[in-house]
């Protein structure tokens, strides 16, 4: 029997291995365990979506002091968005990203009522990186609610004022888009034991609501067409 000959054409992005395009796009994620690398069974929005976006031929790099199998990021465990901020003109200084996602208000304890200072901190970390680099956009995170009480009680009154503050901060000029990652993260089924960390569904939650915000942002990167025979 005689073979038949197919001609599939394969798309390939054409990407820079070693060396940044100057049109490639640098991101900086921000922000605590929620952000870094995962551990004790919990997934980072990360290992989501960065191949998702790979998946769409983008043109992005994320960039940062720390690496892990997927990306470069800027993830710090346990911490809280006052120490955010006391790193936060010192990462961005060495990793001056296009886009920088911000996520960050646990490690905070309702009794302390905290949400003024974290919108304060927060503030001062777009504040510190825009002096640095006034082009950059913010992606500033409503955080994912946690069924840890009542020591996360206060995550959303912190939401509200932290829409509030894009709000107010775009009016003074600068580039924040607002992500919702509360509506519809149920930390009953997308977080793990810990009632905290997001487990999978969590993180596919979190990582379809960065992608709805960066695809817009984001350019194609050239492709070329490879012809195989089957």
């Amino acid at each position: 029997m005689k073979k038949l000959l197919h001609l599939i054409f394969i798309v390939l992005c054409v990407s820079s291995i070693s060396v940044l395009s100057a049109d490639t796009t640098t991101i900086l994620a921000f922000g605590d365990s929620i952000t870094a690398k995962g551990g004790r069974g919990f997934v980072t929005y990360r290992h989501v979506l960065i191949p998702e976006l790979r998946n769409e031929c983008l043109d992005f790099e994320f960039i940062g002091p720390k690496r892990d199998h997927d990306s470069a990021y800027a993830g710090y465990g346990g911490k809280n968005t006052s120490y955010l901020l006391s790193i936060s003109e010192e990462v961005y200084s060495q990793y001056p990203a296009d886009i920088v996602m911000i996520h960050s208000g646990h490690n905070s304890f309702s009794k302390d009522d905290p949400v003024a200072g974290i919108v304060r901190d927060t503030e001062l970390i777009m504040k510190n990186m825009r002096s640095i680099n006034p082009d950059v956009i913010f992606l500033l995170a409503q955080v994912i609610p946690a069924g840890k009480l009542p020591k996360y009680s206060y995550i959303p009154d912190l939401n509200e004022e932290l829409a509030a503050l894009a709000t107010r901060l775009t009016e003074q000029g600068y580039n924040i888009i607002l992500v919702d990652q509360a509506d519809g993260f149920d930390w009953k089924e997308d977080t793990i034991s810990d009632m905290v960390h997001p487990n999978p569904s969590g993180a596919k939650k979190m990582a379809d609501k960065w992608m709805q915000a960066l695809l817009p942002l984001l350019d194609i990167k050239d492709v070329k067409l490879v012809e195989a025979d089957s």
